[in-house]
């Protein structure tokens, strides 16, 4: 059985334009199938698709299935098949010992910046890098599934 636990947070959009950070991919996704309990996304990276089935979130804990798929069939389902889709940057950033993945948003979510890390138990504790600002994983409107449909630029 796959399961993710994931935190999000947001963070300091000054020490993050200061930052020194790798380049960033491009990841456009879109959403097949998205209610409260379960969604299906496709993703397409620059080389890679991606399927992606996820349950209801408790906590910060979701079961979560993920496969490669052909990057054309990514895009195809993409194209003719998704329900709603954003637009993101996502950076990997290594801070004790955890990785980090910093999402940068675009279109309808420009401004908005999230950064996930996924743990092994809810409990595992670790160090939050100085450029974040406070935690959002319980909070709905953060996930992107919900992005898609109510996006970032309607409630700033």
């Amino acid at each position: 059985m796959g399961r993710e636990i994931e935190r999000k947070f947001l963070i300091d959009q000054q020490k993050w334009d200061s930052l020194n950070k790798p380049a960033g991919k491009l990841l456009r996704q879109g959403y097949l199938l998205s209610d409260k309990n379960k969604t299906v996304r496709v993703r397409a990276t620059e080389a890679k698709g991606f399927l992606t089935i996820k349950g209801l979130t408790v906590g910060a804990t979701r079961l979560e299935y993920e496969y490669e798929i052909p990057l054309s069939e990514a895009v195809e389902l993409l194209d003719q098949f998704a329900e709603s889709e954003l637009s993101k940057t996502r950076y990997e950033i290594t801070h004790g010992g955890k990785t980090w993945e910093v999402d940068v948003f675009s279109g309808h979510n420009e401004g908005l910046i999230v950064a996930e890390i996924e743990l092994e138990s809810e409990t595992e504790t670790f160090s939050l890098p100085d450029w974040v600002s406070h935690e959002v994983t319980e909070e709905e409107k953060y996930y992107n599934s919900n992005l898609t449909v109510n996006p970032y630029k309607d409630w700033i």
